[in-house]
C-alpha cells in the first residue's frame, strides 16, 4: 500500500512537470491534489528555488485563488504554507455541458415531460430578467445596452457593443459558455433573445449565431 501511495506522488509530480504546463499551471495542480504544501514541498516537487515558488504564491494569493496560512512547528518559527480558495475551482475543468444535455435528453426521450423542456427555459429566463431587471430601472436605451454587455461579460459571453450611425446599437458575444446545449435546443437561443427584448425594451434581432456556426452572435438593438 505505501508504494502505491510513493508511485502515486511520483506520477502527480511527473504530471506537475509536463511540457508545456506553465509553473502556475503545475503548482495549482499540485495544491488540487495534494492539498496545502509549503514553499519547501512546492520547491522540491516542481525543482524551482523556494524564492521563485514566493514570488509565485504571492501573485496568486493577489488573485485570490490561494490563501497562505502559517502552520505551527513543534520546534522553531511557524511556516508558511500555501492552499487552494473556492475561488481557485473555477480554474479546473468542468463537465456541465455534459451534464445538462444528458439530463435533457432524458426528458425529451419521453413525450410526455417533452414540454418540461420549454418550461425549464422559459423558468431559466424568468429569474434572469428578475435577477437583472433593477439594473435597468431608471436608465436610458444607450445605458441598458452597456450594462447588458457587463452582465454577459459576467457571464463569460465576451460581448461588446457597436454603436450604429441610426441611433442603434448592436451588441457582439464571441464566445457561449452554453455552446453544447444551445446547439442541440434552440429553445436556450430563443430564451436569451427574449431575455433582451424584456430587459431593453425596445426591438431587438439576432443575425448571427454560434450555435448555428457563425463566428459570434450578433444582436441588433433598435431605438
Amino acid at each position: 500500500m505505501e508504494r502505491s501511495d510513493k508511485s502515486s506522488d511520483k506520477d502527480k509530480a511527473a504530471e506537475a512537470r509536463r511540457p508545456g504546463v506553465t509553473t502556475r499551471e503545475r503548482i495549482l495542480v499540485l495544491l488540487k491534489t495534494k492539498g496545502r504544501l509549503n514553499a519547501g514541498e512546492l520547491s522540491s516537487q516542481l525543482a524551482l528555488t523556494e524564492m521563485a515558488i514566493r514570488r509565485h504564491m504571492y501573485e496568486l494569493e493577489r488573485e485570490g485563488v490561494i490563501r497562505i496560512s502559517s502552520v505551527r512547528q513543534k520546534m522553531g518559527r511557524p511556516l508558511h504554507a500555501f492552499e487552494l480558495t473556492a475561488n481557485a475551482d473555477a480554474l479546473f475543468p468542468k463537465n456541465y455541458d455534459t451534464l445538462a444535455l444528458d439530463l435533457l435528453a432524458e426528458l425529451n426521450e419521453d413525450p410526455a415531460t417533452q414540454p418540461l423542456i420549454i418550461a425549464m427555459f422559459e423558468g431559466r429566463r424568468r429569474k434572469l430578467h428578475e435577477r437583472y431587471a433593477p439594473r435597468m430601472e431608471g436608465r436610458g436605451l444607450e445605458e441598458r445596452v452597456y450594462e447588458l454587455a457587463h452582465i454577459q461579460n459576467a457571464g463569460g459571453y465576451m460581448a461588446e457593443v457597436e454603436q450604429l450611425g441610426d441611433g442603434g446599437y448592436k451588441l457582439h458575444e464571441y464566445n457561449c459558455p452554453i455552446t453544447g446545449v444551445a446547439g442541440q435546443y434552440e429553445q436556450a437561443c430563443s430564451c436569451e433573445l427574449s431575455l433582451f427584448r424584456g430587459l431593453l425594451e425596445t426591438d431587438v434581432q439576432r443575425t448571427e449565431c454560434l450555435a448555428k456556426g457563425d463566428s459570434r452572435c450578433t444582436y441588433v438593438i433598435g431605438k
